[in-house]
């Protein structure tokens, strides 16, 4: 642990089961729906037009819930989801013209994993996190997100915080 660590308040964040309602603000959650259903506006609202779709799998290892920082992308929408039925964790704050996230309007959600979440263009977020070893994600961006269109605030440099996402008691 280094010196920064230990100056550091760690604000803990109550993680709420997702539901269509209470993620608006930062996205869609996006469920099953019957084979043959036509497009509406339950499916994923994508924007995906400023560069090349990405579609890929990536595997993640258990790293706890804790985190001091969070990134939004302004280019595109991004959709996550977990296979093998794993549940997982994310925190999100609402899109913003700021440098920053307002850290009033952050929340944590639960997530189950018979569905997945878009991510509207610039909601902040930090995660997924999981209890789990490992969980494979499936991730839609575009194949140049992390590249250019990164933007990470750092809580631990800018206001000595640490969130920790936890389950309400």
């Amino acid at each position: 642990m280094n010196n920064e660590q230990l100056l550091l308040t760690v604000k803990e964040l109550p993680a709420e089961l997702i539901t269509p309602k209470k993620f608006k603000p930062y996205g869609q959650l996006i469920t099953a729906s019957p084979d043959g259903k036509l497009y509406d506006n339950n499916d994923a609202q994508l924007e995906l037009n400023n560069g090349i779709p990405r579609f890929y799998i990536m595997r993640l290892e258990h790293k706890g819930r804790k985190f001091t920082k969070i990134t939004r992308h302004n280019l595109c929408t991004q959709c996550l989801g977990a296979l093998e039925g794993k549940d997982w964790y994310i925190a999100v704050a609402p899109p913003n013209s700021q440098k920053e996230p307002n850290i009033n309007k952050m929340a944590a959600f639960h997530i189950p994993g018979n569905c997945f979440i878009k991510l509207e263009v610039g909601t902040w977020h930090a995660g997924p996190y999981f209890d789990h070893e490992t969980v494979e994600f499936y991730n839609l961006e575009l194949s140049d997100t992390n590249v250019v269109d990164h933007f990470t605030h750092n809580f631990a440099t800018h206001q000595k915080l640490e969130f920790e996402i936890i389950d309400p008691v």
